[in-house]
């Protein structure tokens, strides 16, 4: 099989900082390919993507990608760990040359794969400290910290590094890579833009969290991004096709709360503890969403969780949804492919690969068997069904079965 370069990202929006890490990466390497495997239409912290996962996959191939391959709904707004063992999974399909590169702010492999060693063997004196921590009453990934800086014995080493999203990502990438016994390589690049959550702008770069502000408010973002991104994010929003946050479904997740009954709120991903019985009586009181979200959080809830749990109850995802999800090994849903990206994709698909290629949705859904799949795939479907209700006009149900791959 070929060298091949891959990527996990959400890409939302594609910016200079996303270009930078595409291009350092395929400079270290010299990859025949490089693929993206590209969260949807939702993405990890319980948020909604600023725009539709074509337009992301158009961006990120007219940036340089080869082929971009969505995550299913089911890991995409799962936790960190859970996204990246889909993630890891499905770059299973791709042979033994692959190496996974992934943005750090710390940008040293070593430290991470320590911290990494560490989660993936439990040594019981870890999780002893791991124990008392959550006894706390914090929340898990606090805790985890807390004993993480306790059991390696080093804050001045560890502390930045376990404080920062894209560290703690980067940990779960090499922790999956550990557990699935995957024959990726990891690489890192240390970030040179502002941190994940970081509303700085410095020269032409940001985040993405600081890039949707400015989209929020109306601002340019031109110098921020590359001009096949900024293009096709000024056409959606031209057309009324961008979907800022989740707040734009407040009414939908506060409906679907109350319509629910506290034991189905129980079935969601996420919801434990009792945690359905605060969750219904919020909703029951609450009329918006910031309010809904203060109603809920806690020391031991974090915002993202809550986040979450609130998609998991418009998209229907529950607790055998996701544990169905670790039994099997996911499709290749594409979204779009360069001509390069096509040679690759005929390499993928064949009648005796391990992974089904999906390349229309409707044949997929007519000729295969497997349950599970059917189910991931559906949720998928139903998430787009879900998205579209968010644009100002022109909100057309089962864009998976009519939008064509992006062919660059």
């Amino acid at each position: 099989m070929s060298k091949i370069l891959a990527i996990v990202a959400e890409y939302n929006p594609f910016h200079n900082g996303h270009l930078y890490q595409l291009q350092k990466s395929k400079k270290l390497i010299n990859p025949d390919y490089s693929i993206c495997i590209m969260s949807g239409n939702f993405v990890q912290r319980g948020d909604t993507s600023i725009i539709d996962k074509w337009s992301k996959a158009e961006a990120a191939i007219k940036c340089g990608m080869d082929l971009v391959i969505e995550l299913p709904v089911l890991y995409s707004i799962s936790s960190a760990e859970n996204f990246a063992e889909g993630a890891l999974k499905i770059l299973g399909a791709f042979g033994n040359d692959v190496t996974i590169s992934f943005g750090s702010e710390c940008g040293d492999l070593d430290t991470l794969d320590c911290i990494a060693n560490v989660l993936y063997d439990e040594p019981k004196e870890f999780t002893t400290i791991l124990t008392h921590e959550l006894s706390k009453g914090l929340s898990y990934p606090k805790a985890r910290e807390n004993a993480l800086l306790l059991y390696l014995n080093d804050v001045r080493k560890y502390a930045n590094v376990l404080s920062d999203p894209n560290n703690i990502l980067g940990i779960e990438y090499l922790k999956a890579i550990k557990r699935l016994k995957s024959k990726v390589t990891p690489l890192t690049i240390k970030r040179i833009d502002a941190g994940y959550n970081s509303l700085k702008i410095k020269d032409r770069l940001a985040s993405a969290t600081a890039i949707r502000n400015l989209i929020k408010n109306n601002e340019d973002v031109k110098k921020l991004m590359p001009a096949p991104s900024y293009n096709i994010l000024t056409e959606n929003i031209k057309h009324g096709k961008i979907v800022n946050d989740v707040s734009v479904f407040e009414k939908e997740i506060i409906y679907t709360l109350r319509k629910m009954s506290v034991q189905e709120i129980g079935n969601l991903r996420d919801v434990s503890e009792g945690l359905e019985n605060l969750i219904k009586q919020a909703a029951n009181s609450c009329n918006n969403l910031e309010d809904l979200i203060n109603s809920i959080k806690s020391k031991r809830y974090t915002r993202s969780r809550i986040q979450r749990i609130l998609l998991y109850s418009i998209l229907n995802i529950t607790k055998k949804d996701i544990q169905d999800s670790y039994k099997i090994k996911p499709y290749i849903r594409v979204l779009g492919a360069s001509q390069r990206g096509k040679i690759l994709l005929s390499q993928i698909s064949n009648p005796k690969a391990k992974y089904p290629v999906i390349t229309s949705v409707k044949k997929f859904m007519d000729n295969n068997n497997n349950k599970i799949l059917k189910n991931m795939l559906e949720k998928d479907i139903f998430a787009t069904n879900i998205y579209t209700l968010g644009y100002e006009y022109d909100s057309k149900a089962n864009l998976d079965y009519t939008k064509k791959l992006i062919i660059k």
